[in-house]
């Protein structure tokens, strides 16, 4: 290595170094509550990614980073956020699609779309803005926080877009872990029909596994299967929206490219997946790469925090609550619906 890239990198290290350590700091606090929770409440209520997320934007009502911890906090909720997507995508495993069978796979597809639309369409009858509206229902819709991480950067999402789809959809996620299970005996559901509509209602997968597990292992692993198929469509239903919100100076240009309609790390992902799925990446990797993707996905948090000014959260919180509850609610109806339809 020559004196002069030596000294590149060393000055972009230096430069980085500062921000990065502030967002690993917040990162670091956020996860050990949240393992404190799940030693409390055997999981976590509020995951180290909201915490992280939460306490960025607390931080910032009494202390504005300066221009010294600027490129490292840039340099963390996007290059590495988007990294931490790609690497996610390692522990996902398409074959998943097969065991579903055709009739769940169609429910899973139908409640997706339904979710997807309906949220649009609720969140901008709310007043929402369109941008804000998509990322409660890719939210809610997909894979909570991922979702909402990986789709806010192909629709130029402003920061407190995403920090109000984020917050308040996690936070009413948990109402629904602890109202589900009622919903049980009162639809009349065994334990196998319990853990299809866990897996196709609750925000995250740690959230379906505290909604269905206590109440049997068959529900928590149906709910598990299901609630990944669900992941699974993460890589296609960012891409779709980066063609939609291509830029329009890329959409005048000849020729086709792949890069300029899908960004790098949705590509990433979907190939991360396709090497998990055909044993390249085994099932033990997988999973220790999920790990690091977690971890870069709550310092990303953490990150996006300290651009979050609370007070423009605060001014659409109500409509952004409102939408959510209203969709939660819809996909349990719908979720209820296709079980009794299909005789799943």
């Amino acid at each position: 290595m020559s004196d002069r890239s030596f000294a590149s990198i060393s000055g972009r290290f230096d430069k980085l170094w500062p921000g990065v350590a502030l967002c690993a700091a917040v990162a670091a606090g956020a996860w050990i509550v949240a393992q404190l929770e799940e030693r409390l409440f055997t999981y976590a209520v509020i995951e180290a990614v909201v915490l992280a997320l939460l306490a960025g934007m607390l931080i910032r009502t009494r202390w504005v980073p300066t221009p010294r911890f600027a490129p490292g906090i840039t340099f963390t909720a996007k290059p590495l956020l988007e990294f931490g997507i790609v690497l996610l995508g390692a522990s996902l495993n398409l074959r998943l699609l097969q065991d579903a069978g055709w009739h769940l796979l169609l429910t899973i597809l139908i409640t997706t779309s339904a979710a997807l639309g309906l949220g649009i369409l609720l969140g901008r009858k709310a007043g929402l803005s369109t941008r804000l509206a998509i990322l409660v229902a890719v939210g809610n819709a997909i894979c909570g926080n991922s979702a909402i991480a990986a789709t806010a950067p192909v629709i130029k999402a402003k920061k407190e877009e995403v920090a109000a789809a984020l917050s308040l959809t996690a936070l009413l996620g948990v109402g629904i872990v602890i109202a589900l299970p009622a919903v049980k005996p009162l639809a009349n559901l065994n334990y196998e029909q319990y853990g299809i509509l866990a897996g196709l209602s609750v925000y995250a997968v740690p959230q379906v596994l505290a909604a269905t597990f206590p109440v049997s292992a068959l529900s928590g692993q149906i709910g598990t299967l299901v609630k990944l198929t669900r992941v699974l469509l993460l890589g296609p239903v960012v891409a779709l929206f980066a063609i939609l919100y291509r830029d329009q100076d890329d959409s005048a240009r000849p020729g086709f490219s792949v890069r300029r309609y899908v960004p790098w790390f949705v590509t990433g992902f979907i190939l991360t997946t396709l090497l998990r799925t055909i044993g390249i990446i085994p099932a033990s990797i997988g999973g220790h790469l999920q790990d690091i993707s977690k971890v870069l996905t709550i310092a990303a948090m953490a990150a996006l925090g300290f651009g979050v000014d609370i007070r423009v959260v605060r001014q659409t919180g109500g409509r952004v609550a409102a939408v959510v509850l209203g969709l939660l609610l819809m996909l349990v109806a719908i979720g209820l619906a296709l079980i009794k339809l299909f005789g799943l």
